[in-house]
């Protein structure tokens, strides 16, 4: 499978499983998107279009924290940052969107360090 067709597919999947999942103002969405060296996510309240949080490998304040590890370990770091960042915002329980990825590997990760931080999905 090429590149643009295994892209193609992950987006086709994505967008079936937007049509039911929604973030909401009480229940935002926490999205994920990996991509080949990094990985990214986001807490959205799909209503008023809004990104209430936001966490990368690519930060400059995780930049330390993350020197040296893999792939997999930095992801779990992102997601207890980004679980972090939420829960200032008063964020206590999300929907998981994982953007048309297997739950698996870095995907996985990145949700058990969001619930470790205390995120609740």
């Amino acid at each position: 499978m090429s590149k643009a067709t295994s892209t193609l597919a992950r987006s086709r999947r994505h967008a079936r499983v937007r049509k039911s999942v929604s973030g909401t103002p009480q229940r935002p969405r926490l999205n994920v998107f990996r991509s080949a060296t990094h990985i990214y996510a986001q807490v959205i309240d799909d209503v008023a279009g809004h990104t209430l949080a936001a966490a990368s490998d690519a930060d400059k304040e995780l930049a330390a924290a993350l020197a040296g590890k893999t792939k997999t370990e930095r992801a779990k770091e992102v997601g207890k940052a980004v679980a972090e960042r939420a829960k200032a915002g008063g964020v206590e329980l999300v929907v998981f969107d994982r953007g048309g990825y297997k739950y698996h590997g870095r995907v996985q990760a990145l949700a058990d360090g969001a619930r470790e931080a205390g995120l609740g999905f």
